[in-house]
Parts: C-alpha cells; structure tokens; sequence
C-alpha cells in the first residue's frame, strides 16, 4: 500500500520509536531519523522528551479505532502543528507540519502526530500491536492485501504452530 509521506515513513518512525521502548538513547533514535527526517544528531535532553512522547504515541497504537481519532487530535494539538506547503530542495509542492526552523523535538513530535493522523484518516485498520500474546511489538501494515495482524512472520509462525499443535493434541 501506499501511503504520502506522512502517512507512511512518518507513520513508521512512531512505529519505530514506539518499539524502541523507553531506553532508546541519542545515537539510536538519530539512526532512526536518518535518511527519513531532516534533523540533526539528537541530544540527550531531547531524547528524553522524544521517549515520553513515544509513550503517548503507543496508546494510538493501543486504542480501539473509535479513541484513534480523539487520541491523534490530542496528539495534533499538543504538537502545535501547523501545515504549510513546501518546495524546498526542487522538490514537488508537500506538506510540512512544523516551521523549518523548529527544533529536533516540536519535528518529531509534528512529523509523527501527521503521519498517525493521515494513517487514521486513510487506513486505520493498517496498524496495531501484534496479536500473538506477549509481544507488545507495534507495525504499520503496507501489505498488499492489508490483512497483517503480527508485527513479524517470526510471531506469526509462533501462533500457527502453536493452534496446529492444539489442534492435533484434541
């Protein structure tokens, strides 16, 4: 599937920060941002503040489709997002969320409250938090046939296995 830029790398670097978990340091959630956001290396303070965003963005991840859009509104808010057109670097006519003179964490938090929020809007049965019990692992599905409910073939597997085995135990 695709998605604009928002709704799918913005959506899949919330998805990324979100499994990172609350340990994520400056050098890794920098690797995280590179190629993908235009930010520069990621400062201790900032990723503190970056890490407890994360935490608000799992509880999207988390809701029921109803809550997605109250969750995301908030999230929109809290962001001070601000859509604006942009056509820096020859690039096509896009969408930014936040003046090009913000800093690494009013980016972050505009880039990835964008992305969930276009997510919700165009497909917000495409993401969630894996099905096989234990694995607290978030996704965002980009599959063709938009059926995904684990965030790895691993965990799927883990699953059939499992109700194979149930099934051939009865």
């Amino acid at each position: 599937m695709h998605f604009n830029p928002y709704g799918g790398a913005a959506a899949q670097i919330a998805a990324d920060l979100i499994n990172l978990g609350d340990t994520a340091g400056p050098a890794t959630l920098t690797a995280i941002f590179q190629d993908r956001m235009t930010v520069p290396a990621v400062q201790d303070h900032e990723a503190t503040e970056i890490v407890a965003w994360t935490s608000r963005l799992r509880h999207v991840f988390e809701a029921d489709p109803a809550a997605r859009v109250d969750l995301v509104n908030a999230l929109l808010h809290d962001s001070a997002s601000k859509p604006y057109i942009s056509t820096h670097d020859g690039k096509a006519p896009h969408l930014h969320y936040v003046d090009a003179h913000a800093g690494t964490v009013p980016r972050v938090r505009a880039y990835t409250a964008g992305g969930l929020a276009h997510l919700v809007c165009d497909a917000s049965d495409r993401f969630g938090v894996c099905s096989r019990e234990g694995c607290e692992t978030v996704y965002v599905d980009v599959s063709r046939n938009g059926r995904r409910r684990f965030c790895s073939t691993r965990c799927a597997t883990r699953v059939h296995v499992a109700d194979h085995r149930n099934r051939q135990a009865s």
